[in-house]
């Protein structure tokens, strides 16, 4: 599987993002999807995740109410819907796909086998 992610850019605190990822590969329609986010100098953290049906979602804390993850897997792509966006929401945000078929939607980076390049998201103050 190979991932593409996109959308990313600068923003003002309080507009909206939208990323998205598109994915290459049979298994991707069967895959548990999420994002997750790095600032330099720190570890990357789960922002969302996404089962393979859209069945079930997870959240992060600290996006809950603000961000939205959806998938249309007829276009191999999952996105993420990034809505009252705060400064420290800076970083790069990066799609990874959990290798494991009908997988649940986990928060933990190593249940992810594939990763996508990343986009930069900078929200101004």
């Amino acid at each position: 599987v190979q991932l593409q992610a996109s959308g990313g850019g600068l923003a003002q605190a309080g507009g909206s993002l939208r990323l998205s990822c598109a994915a290459s590969g049979r298994t991707f329609s069967r895959s548990a999807t999420g994002w997750f986010r790095q600032v330099p100098g720190k570890e990357r953290e789960f922002v969302a995740a996404i089962s393979w049906n859209s069945g079930s979602t997870n959240l992060a804390n600290f996006v809950k109410g603000r961000f939205t993850i959806s998938r249309d897997n007829a276009k191999n792509s999952v996105y993420l819907q990034m809505n009252s966006l705060k400064p420290e929401d800076t970083a790069i945000y990066y799609c990874a796909v959990d290798s494991r078929q009908f997988g649940a939607p986990t928060v933990a980076s190593y249940d992810y086998d594939y990763w996508g390049q990343g986009t930069q998201v900078t929200v101004s103050s």
